[in-house]
């Protein structure tokens, strides 16, 4: 069994689209981020990162529990696990792990800064939004000519390349994105949101409750490691 400790955020929702898509059983375990829940004793023997997603696999390598961190990480060890949703022909396997690391190191993370400086960082940040957006509308685009002539992102297969850039790609609006600018990402997103899997998974995400609204500005500044909390 499969205890998934997670929230609602793009990353958690891979984890929630792999193990649907893999009808895996698994325990879900909400850490709720905006009340600082990450920051427990407890998950951070789980996590020293102390942020979701992470799983915690009774059945692990050679049968012992086994924890997994990092939500590219825990697709990589998902499709280990099952076989499922990754190239047979070494070629194509490596295109997918590109494009995961391009999600991991580029689409993710821009578009974590751009929600934080658009959202978060109030007034004063328009450098920061600025910048972001510029970085996020280039990686759109690089993801709009990926899938111009292929139906998924390594290719003819749906992979975990396709479950790591979906929760992402499918934010346009969100972002603050023209999401009719990229035909072809949306034609993707359109297809991925009619599969089974990925319809359980976002219904899933959706039942899950946090305190974001109701957050005091302590526990934001924590989230965020800003005022008492940062580190000089």
């Amino acid at each position: 069994m499969i205890d998934f400790y997670a929230l609602t955020s793009p990353n958690v929702q891979k984890i929630f689209i792999m193990l649907e898509e893999c009808e895996l059983p698994y325990n879900l375990k909400t850490v709720d981020v905006w009340a600082n829940e990450q920051f427990t004793p407890e998950f951070t023997k789980i996590n020293p990162l102390q942020k979701v997603p992470a799983i915690v696999d009774s059945e692990g390598p050679g049968g012992k529990p086994y924890t997994v961190i990092e939500s590219g990480a825990i697709l990589l060890y998902l499709a280990d696990k099952t076989g499922k949703f990754v190239p047979k022909d070494k070629t194509a396997y490596f295109d997918m792990t590109q494009w995961l690391m391009v999600q991991m190191a580029n689409l993710g993370p821009m578009c974590g800064q751009l929600v934080h400086f658009s959202k978060f960082a109030g007034p004063g940040q328009e450098y920061g939004a600025s910048r972001y957006r510029t970085m996020v509308n280039k990686i759109f685009d690089v993801y709009e000519q990926r899938l111009t002539g292929r139906p998924f992102i390594a290719g003819d297969e749906y992979t975990i390349a396709d479950m790591a850039a979906f929760p992402w790609l499918r934010n346009a609006a969100f972002l603050g994105l023209d999401a009719a600018k990229r035909p072809h990402v949306k034609a993707w997103v359109e297809k991925l949101e009619a599969r089974d899997g990925v319809k359980r998974a976002l219904a899933k995400v959706a039942t899950i409750t946090s305190a974001r609204d109701t957050a005091t500005d302590d526990q934001k500044d924590r989230y965020f490691g800003r005022g008492k909390y940062a580190v000089a």
